[in-house]
């Protein structure tokens, strides 16, 4: 699997609290799509897109350890897909749709489609 490259805008930020975020210029198409391709991190904003709203991260019960599934996160916020914010001593991730969309048109909608569709087939909804 391919690691994903270093960037200055990926990893600094201002001060402990706070997430980097790629801008909307730096984020690619392979990212979002390398992000989107596990199934836990499909899950992840599968959940996010339904509720439009934020969430914190404690909300979502994965089946793996809080190590994996904060990797997970990470790589979603590193490919621009989600953003993250501390709220007091939630932290709380909300998908960047108006982003990816005007990026990316259609994108999102279509994957979020099938993977919707192959949940009900799977039985996996």
């Amino acid at each position: 699997m391919n690691a994903m490259k270093w960037s200055p805008a990926v990893t600094a930020a201002t001060s402990t609290r706070e997430l980097a975020h790629p801008s909307c210029a730096e984020i690619r198409l392979e990212g979002v799509l390398h992000a989107l391709s596990d199934p836990l991190r499909l899950r992840i904003v599968r959940e996010l897109a339904v509720v439009d709203d934020e969430l914190s991260c404690s909300h979502f019960e994965l089946p793996v350890s809080k190590s994996t599934t904060t990797h997970h996160f990470r790589v979603l916020r590193e490919s621009g897909v989600i953003e993250q914010n501390y709220r007091g001593t939630a932290k709380m991730s909300g998908l960047r749709r108006e982003d990816l969309d005007r990026l990316f048109p259609g994108l999102l909608d279509s994957v979020l489609g099938a993977a919707t569709a192959q949940a009900a087939r799977l039985g996996d909804n």
